[in-house]
């Protein structure tokens, strides 16, 4: 073990955020140590990474793929499967900070047991917010455990609040590249194709969270994170359009003072702040360079071309049950969409049905609100506009 180095957790080491999460490492070695890593289908990356970094542990949260992953010379190396796996690492004494970084619902139990644990979260998946925020603030609290935000946007915001206290919050502003339809017309928006989808202008993510980037999805979901990390009431979450993806967010105190958190669209950047946080380190991501010419345009959201945005507003106002049907269904109707089962213009569509059709309960337990993580997902299988 490297002597008073924080010591990491990585849950979806082999996605964007879990590459990112080992270059921030690679840069701060004296620093940061990888305790265990986790991957799902992705096994010669996951692999690589441990040829690389010596975790203590590997996990393949893909139970069926566990005896195909296979590390010659690595005795020292525990390999484990599925959530059992990953409850087993989040767990684990040596182990400080948990990066939270899988895709969708499935972070959420992971993230769970790492709260339950004492253990500081560096919460990349919003999901884990959207569809369980109240219990997981509240776990959080009962814990003593600091989330610290690894999105863009709320990592933004979460710096800006140190310029002031929370009772001086005006509003917080969430920025928005737009995507890859910012100017598109509704008709155009209704001939959209899974490439034209993909091709995102500013952000090199997955597929799932670049698909909400072009439906506005994921700041809707932004909105519900928001809600519930910081404790905000609904008509103090703003969001406006920022294509250049220089400002990521911001915070407007009562004096009328906004205090905004610039950078290049680098996700190195937030990564690395929830792991050195309260300290800031020198690391590998792109500085600005306000030497050059420099363009930063915002833009009013269209809500009528991106009605993902008042869906997103609504759920974070009715909390309950609406945040994991939400979820679940646009986890679905992505899939959908990208399978070729779905119209892109249908995503949103498809969710608002669901939600509308759901049994809410303002305030349920964990495992209603997975129940109706699958509920939600089986009704987008089966719905039809």
């Amino acid at each position: 073990m490297i002597s008073g180095s924080k010591k990491i957790a990585i849950l979806g080491s082999t996605g964007s955020i879990g590459c990112s999460t080992l270059d921030v490492v690679r840069s701060c070695p004296e620093r940061l140590e990888v305790v265990g890593i986790t991957g799902h289908s992705n096994l010669e990356l996951l692999r690589r990474q441990a040829e690389q970094f010596r975790p203590s542990v590997v996990v393949v949260s893909d139970e069926s793929q566990v005896a195909d992953f296979v590390l010659s010379n690595s005795p020292d190396i525990s390999v484990l499967g599925g959530q059992d796996g990953i409850i087993a690492l989040v767990t684990r004494d040596d182990v400080d900070i948990v990066v939270s970084a899988i895709v969708g619902s499935a972070g959420l139990r992971g993230t769970w047991a790492a709260i339950d644990a004492g253990k500081t979260i560096a919460l990349a998946n919003k999901e884990t917010l959207v569809t369980a925020g109240p219990l997981v603030m509240q776990l959080a609290s009962d814990r003593g455990v600091s989330i610290l935000p690894v999105d863009s946007e709320h990592s933004a915001i979460f710096q800006a609040l140190r310029g002031g206290r929370n009772a001086e919050v005006q509003r917080v502003i969430l920025t928005a590249s737009g995507g890859p339809f910012l100017n598109h017309s509704l008709e155009q928006l209704e001939h959209v194709t899974v490439d034209e989808a993909l091709a995102h202008p500013t952000w090199n993510m997955g597929p799932k969270i670049t698909v909400d980037s072009a439906t506005m999805m994921n700041k809707a979901l932004e909105i519900i994170e928001a809600r519930w990390l910081f404790g905000l009431t609904v008509d103090k979450i703003d969001v406006v359009v920022h294509p250049q993806s220089i400002v990521h967010s911001m915070v407007e105190f009562c004096d009328g003072s906004v205090l905004a958190q610039m950078s290049p669209p680098d996700m190195k950047l937030p990564i690395q702040y929830a792991l050195s946080y309260p300290q800031r380190w020198p690391g590998p991501a792109e500085k600005l360079d306000l030497t050059q010419n420099l363009q930063c345009e915002f833009i009013p959201p269209d809500y009528e071309r991106f009605p993902a945005l008042l869906l997103g507003r609504e759920v974070a106002e009715r909390g309950g049950t609406c945040g994991a049907v939400l979820n679940a269904a646009n986890e679905s109707a992505v899939a959908g969409f990208l399978g070729g089962r779905l119209e892109f213009t249908q995503i949103v569509s498809a969710c608002r049905d669901v939600l509308n059709h759901h049994e809410y309960d303002p305030n349920p337990d964990l495992e209603q609100l997975i129940e109706l993580d699958r509920w939600a997902r089986e009704e987008i299988l089966r719905w039809k506009p």
